[in-house]
């Protein structure tokens, strides 16, 4: 939910009268089939555990490497010349994701505001934006102008673009088609690497490597830019550590542990990274200034606990996707699918049950859940989209949410998720939701059948 607008009272919702009054009320058959599903992900959850522990001793060397203090945990105002807590958090961050240099603010609103920082700062007029990995994400079309004339967009400017489709049900793609693509005006190769709202996997660390590479045998000047968002610890090193130069995300995501209020970060090469500040900042004087406004803090001990947060949100993802599929619903990533992203993709096949399931889900909800989600309009995107999962910070995905755009098939996708036991709750009594309306399975009682076409 982002306010007042996208909810009402539960009571007033069709086909979930009665749940609030008896708590969650999850199906005792329902919990059951988690705690098989908890037994078969044993190994996976041991492997997650074992990432947890990789990434974590990673973070801890580079806070020791910066020399952080409790003098840096502090805050400036104004200018914020020489402030030590911001300073701290970028040299954190850049010696985590293996980069020269990182801006990392609470001024930066989202991660799109990340990633057309990273676009603004990059791009000339003439200039070409080749998307490597399908067309990207829905807020940064109108970034790129890529739907419809906007102002103030990089088509506005005379940037063009590009985009190197996927293929197939998986919606793969061909790192050699993507080379081939490259063009003489060919200035960023763009890689996004979560899933997004789309039914397509995620792009682990080892293909945005052999992406990088094959483009830059065919330019050796192009920039590849990643959209990190959803991708952070998921793996044991990050794009910048794999032959990206540039990668974006958010604070309210992975990094931010749960914890960073607000904010954005951008880690790559120096030189890239100074111009790109130039654009967050003013030309001249680029990432010295920006007052950190005592949110220091709350960035680093954020990204300290980043890695430990992240491996519980896996965890709880990868039981819940094996209850899915129990139940006859395809997810993404599949049951061999090594996650490159923090997002579980749900195939629920219609609109009711897809409704049903996130207002139940959401009473599992620390904040709000005395309120039902309904779908609403929002800046950026085509179609009218549920948000699901009151979290503490508003619009934390890092927290557990699970969002829907309103279009067929209809697709859930469950976001993050601060503990393992939260995700397994919030998930289970969404499914309970279904089941007291007769609709749990595919095809029952909907008006389509399992495919999604109808009965």
């Amino acid at each position: 939910m982002t306010g007042r607008e996208g909810i009402k009272d539960i009571n007033d919702i069709e086909g979930i009268e009665g749940i609030i009054e008896s708590g969650l009320d999850i199906d005792p058959g329902l919990a059951t089939l988690a705690r098989e599903a908890e037994e078969a992900c044993r190994h996976d959850i041991e492997t997650i555990d074992a990432l947890a522990s990789r990434n974590f001793a990673r973070v801890l060397h580079a806070f020791r490497e910066a020399g952080v203090t409790d003098q840096d945990l502090g805050g400036t105002t104004g200018y914020g010349y020489d402030d030590r807590g911001r300073e701290a958090a970028e040299a954190v961050f850049a010696r985590v994701f293996g980069a020269e240099a990182a801006i990392v603010r609470h001024q930066i609103a989202s991660g799109t505001h990340a990633l057309a920082l990273c676009l603004f700062g990059l791009l000339l007029p003439g200039d070409e934006i080749l998307f490597a990995t399908g067309d990207p994400y829905d807020t940064l079309r109108d970034v790129v102008g890529m739907a419809r004339p906007v102002p103030g967009s990089c088509a506005e400017l005379g940037v063009t673009w590009r985009v190197v489709p996927r293929e197939g049900e998986r919606q793969t793609f061909d790192v050699d088609r993507i080379r081939c693509a490259v063009g003489d005006r060919t200035k960023v190769v763009f890689i996004q690497r979560s899933r997004g709202y789309t039914w397509q996997s995620s792009v682990p660390v080892s293909e945005i490597e052999r992406i990088a590479r094959a483009v830059k045998e065919e330019k050796p000047d192009v920039v590849v830019v990643v959209d990190n968002c959803y991708g952070e610890f998921t793996e044991d090193r990050e794009p910048t550590a794999a032959g990206a130069d540039i990668a974006a995300g958010s604070l309210i995501k992975n990094p931010g542990g749960g914890i960073a209020p607000a904010g954005g970060y951008i880690v790559g090469r120096r030189d890239l990274v100074e111009r790109i500040a130039a654009r967050l900042t003013a030309p001249g004087v680029g990432t010295a200034v920006g007052p950190s406004l005592g949110q220091s803090r709350l960035i680093l001990q954020g990204f300290f606990l980043a890695p430990v947060v992240v491996a519980e949100s896996l965890a709880g993802t990868r039981v819940a996707a094996q209850v899915f599929r129990a139940l006859g619903y395809p997810t993404l990533p599949g049951p061999r699918e090594v996650s490159s992203d923090t997002v579980l993709a749900v195939r629920t096949f219609s609109r009711d049950r897809l409704l049903t399931f996130c207002r139940g889900f959401h009473l599992a909800s620390p904040v709000n859940a005395r309120y039902a989600p309904e779908p609403s309009p929002l800046p950026g995107y085509s179609d009218s989209v549920i948000m699901a999962g009151g979290t503490f910070v508003q619009g934390s995905s890092s927290e557990l949410t699970v969002d829907a755009p309103l279009r067929p098939p209809y697709i859930a996708y469950i976001q993050g998720g601060l503990s393992r036991h939260h995700v397994k709750l919030a998930v289970l009594a969404g499914l309970s939701a279904l089941s007291r309306r007769g609709i749990l399975r595919p095809g029952a009682g909907n008006g389509s059948d399992a495919q999604g076409n109808p009965e």
